[in-house]
């Protein structure tokens, strides 16, 4: 199939990489002519493991393109897809469709024969009717139908997510929309992957559901957390025995931090909005992003405690940035906060993340980048694991012990094991577990 994509963020890229792979004839529209450029040479502006390869692939395939003539890429496609930014809406939370308005508007124009243009944004309920009536405004002739196929894409592991989805949500109008988004993932068939059809506004919904209920599970272990440090138990022998119930799953669970990400903290939000504002409140949701926010700063009051409350004018150094490993997406990531309190606190702080350094620059100030783990620790008081890349999982903490000044780690993912630690003489603080102090016999 003829497919096009508007926008070359990550999940258009993402998608289109993906759906070239599968064989059809996929054109990247964006108006980013710099980004466009970039593409075309090679250079991919996102870090997502296997991306570059796969693009590269089906660009010397001849199946995939990237242009900014959204015209002549939509005259020719039989399935337009809209995956351009909705973010946050500046002063009130709502999610921001001038974007999708904008494609919609210009789609509009090119449209040429029948054509499906489904929205992979993630859009409010009824985002698919209001792109639909710009389309017919502009263009009452126009043979097209208006779908929803939310992606349902991990950041790190996005490819695998896309060619092996748990399922695929199409929530369409009509059974020529239902024909083509049928064709456009049959290449999924020996999968098996689950399709879901249904209505455009069910579709639209549960994209927001289902980002709204795993930032709960998030934000339920992580208050077990809290209480299992207050009373001597240990979260992740908690997490792991509900997680064996079928009812609940053991995904989702790991305490740490908070959630961040480009789409958690953004899709939390305008739930809560489009719940206000059709009169059926989501006082859980709203519970949860309260928790989340007061979450993410407390993890600086965290790191002062272990240190006795003597922090100021000491190094702290600080592994990770991204909000999760396997990408360089800084977007609400719980290290931010993390390195502001850390600073209000009056701390001098070290920083090195394997992707993650240069977006960090825009947002971060008045920290040291560091080349390495080893690096990033070096005179410092206190090390902080904010992030579980998996090169942080297996550091020499005798080298660790050798550079640093002082001996305290404080690991907010729960990478290591406290006894482990505590042989190799470091005060060991994580979430939800009993910390562990220094034993100075390494044979024990």
């Amino acid at each position: 199939m003829k497919i096009t994509m508007i926008g070359a963020g990550y999940v258009g890229l993402v998608s289109s990489a993906s759906f070239a792979d599968f064989g059809h004839d996929v054109t990247c529209v964006d108006k980013d002519r710099a980004r466009i450029d970039k593409l075309n040479s090679g250079k991919i502006p996102i870090f997502e493991p296997g991306l570059d390869a796969l693009i590269e692939h089906n660009i010397s395939g001849g199946r995939l393109r990237f242009q900014t003539d959204l015209a002549s890429a939509v005259a020719a496609a039989e399935v337009v897809f809209i995956a351009v930014g909705t973010p946050s809406r500046r002063g009130d939370g709502h999610a921001d469709l001038t974007y999708v308005r904008d494609a919609a508007r210009e789609i509009a124009k090119a449209l040429d024969g029948f054509t499906v243009v489904a929205t992979k944004s993630t859009v409010p309920v009824g985002t698919g009717d209001e792109v639909e009536r710009i389309i017919r405004d502009a263009r009452p002739d126009a043979d097209f139908s208006v779908a929803s196929n939310p992606e349902f894409l991990r950041e790190g592991s996005a490819i695998q997510d896309f060619k092996h989805p748990d399922r695929i949500v199409v929530g369409v109008a009509d059974d020529r929309a239902r024909a083509a988004m049928a064709e456009v993932y049959r290449p999924l068939y020996l999968n098996a992957a689950p399709m879901v059809y249904t209505d455009r506004r069910t579709a639209e919904l549960i994209k927001y559901a289902a980002n709204a209920f795993l930032a709960t599970k998030i934000t339920f272990i992580n208050e077990i957390a809290d209480l299992s440090e207050k009373v001597g138990a240990d979260v992740q022998q908690v997490a792991r025995a509900i997680g064996l119930d079928n009812r609940i799953g053991s995904k989702f669970l790991h305490a740490g931090p908070g959630y961040g990400g480009s789409c958690f903290p953004k899709d939390t939000v305008a739930l809560i909005k489009m719940g206000f504002d059709n009169e059926a409140p989501l006082r859980i949701v709203e519970s949860v992003v309260a928790v989340n926010e007061n979450r993410m700063r407390a993890m600086g009051r965290k790191v002062y405690q272990a240190l006795g409350g003597k922090i100021r004018g000491k190094t702290i150094a600080v592994l990770g940035l991204t909000f999760k490993p396997n990408t360089d997406d800084i977007r609400e990531s719980p290290a931010i906060p993390l390195i502001t309190a850390l600073q209000d606190l009056g701390a001098k702080v070290n920083v090195f993340d394997p992707e993650g350094m240069e977006h960090a620059k825009d947002v971060i100030s008045d920290v040291n980048y560091r080349d390495g783990p080893y690096e990033c620790a070096e005179g410092a008081e206190a090390l902080v694991i904010a992030t579980e890349w998996e090169q942080f999982r297996a550091l020499d903490l005798d080298k660790l012990k050798a550079v640093m000044s002082g001996s305290t780690i404080v690991d907010l993912r729960n990478v290591y094991r406290p006894d482990e630690v505590a042989r190799r003489g470091f005060s060991y603080f994580s979430i939800g577990r009993p910390p562990a102090t220094p034993k100075t016999d390494i044979s024990q």
